[in-house]
């Protein structure tokens, strides 16, 4: 993967808005799902038309992990739904199938999900659209939480998508750019930041290599610790202890899902944690420059809303990506960390009251 392929992806993306993460060997299924879901007037095998504009619906909903980002996604994007205008239990049927990070539990949850008939399918994470896309051809389709959805086949271009398959991708390059700028100027002893990664993940490597992109303009070297799966996350983390003067993660689901094993080396060993997310953020990492999980699934819900009571074609629509970005910042993990919170640092907060984390 090129630099500046990933870079033209992103870019493209940007423009065009501104213009618009515990193997298990066992999938989990929950056919009752936490949401809501919007009436809808598809021809989709799986609608029922009842009297009047009464339908019933159901949707599959493929994710790759269970983590705090790709759950609040979820939840929002249910949550849209259910304004919608369409209730899980009155005129909504949730197929919830979760592939606990298992690669093979991924491909068969596409392949039943396939198999069923569906009124829309989304998939959470860059794994579980890309199987979903690969498996489902005649059903519409969404997806959240994807960094670079070009890079990863799911599209081929993101104003006019085609086909059956849309979303919003869950990274804005500013996000990256405008964090290892904060870690530059106001972590000046910061010379070698630390990465735990699973290069495994289109969606990390895409981040990464932004992030190191930014961090060579400022004489910051990345130092990076693979892993394959999340069991190796801390001894990852432990692993860069002594070499690293601060810690980092990107969107990486493998990572994000043993996240709490970072924050105890950044705590006991007084380093600096930032992640590209805000729920790690709350966790216990000190900063990130990003948004709500939730807000990003609610958009996507938003989406399928139209495709379901409007019957419009995801193919039609364009893929979106966060714009409304700020600076989080976590005092408690601060004072965990060894961080003197200064003025400077809090001014860089647009909406202190919502990004502080007392």
């Amino acid at each position: 993967m090129k630099t500046k392929k990933i870079w033209m992806g992103l870019s493209m993306a940007l423009m065009l808005v501104a213009a618009g993460c515990g193997n298990n060997n066992a999938a989990v299924k929950n056919d009752a799902g936490t949401g809501n879901a919007p009436a809808a007037a598809t021809e989709a095998p799986a609608s029922n038309a009842g009297s009047g504009d009464a339908k019933s619906y159901k949707i599959a909903i493929s994710q790759y992990v269970e983590h705090p980002s790709l759950d609040a996604t979820r939840e929002g994007f249910l949550a849209a739904l259910k304004d919608g205008g369409i209730v899980e239990g009155e005129n909504l049927k949730v197929d919830l199938q979760n592939a606990q990070a298992d690669q093979a539990n991924n491909l068969s949850i596409a392949q039943k999900i396939a198999g069923d008939k569906n009124d829309l399918v989304l998939g959470i994470a860059t794994p579980s659209a890309q199987a979903v896309v690969q498996k489902v051809k005649d059903t519409p389709i969404l997806f959240a939480a994807v960094t670079d959805p070009l890079d990863a086949k799911i599209v081929s271009d993101l104003e006019h998508p085609g086909g059956n398959v849309s979303g919003a991708s869950d990274t804005n390059p500013e996000s990256i750019t405008r964090l290892m700028n904060f870690i530059a100027t106001q972590f000046p002893k910061v010379k070698k930041l630390g990465l735990v990664i699973n290069e495994g993940e289109p969606n990390a490597v895409v981040m990464a290599d932004i992030a190191k992109g930014e961090l060579d303009k400022h004489g910051i070297e990345l130092v990076k610790a693979a892993i394959t799966n999340t069991s190796e996350v801390k001894q990852a983390a432990d692993s860069l202890v002594g070499r690293v003067d601060a810690l980092y993660i990107t969107l990486d689901n493998s990572v994000v899902s043993g996240v709490d094993t970072i924050i105890q080396t950044a705590n006991d060993n007084k380093l600096p944690f930032f992640s590209a997310d805000r729920d790690t953020v709350e966790k216990g990492a000190f900063a990130t420059v990003g948004f709500k999980y939730y807000d990003h699934g609610y958009q996507v819900g938003q989406m399928a809303v139209e495709v379901l009571k409007d019957g419009k074609s995801p193919g039609d629509m364009k893929v979106t990506m966060q714009e409304k970005l700020d600076l989080v910042l976590n005092l408690k993990a601060a004072a965990a960390q060894g961080i003197e919170v200064t003025d400077a640092m809090k001014a860089e907060v647009a909406d202190p009251a919502n990004n502080i984390i007392q």
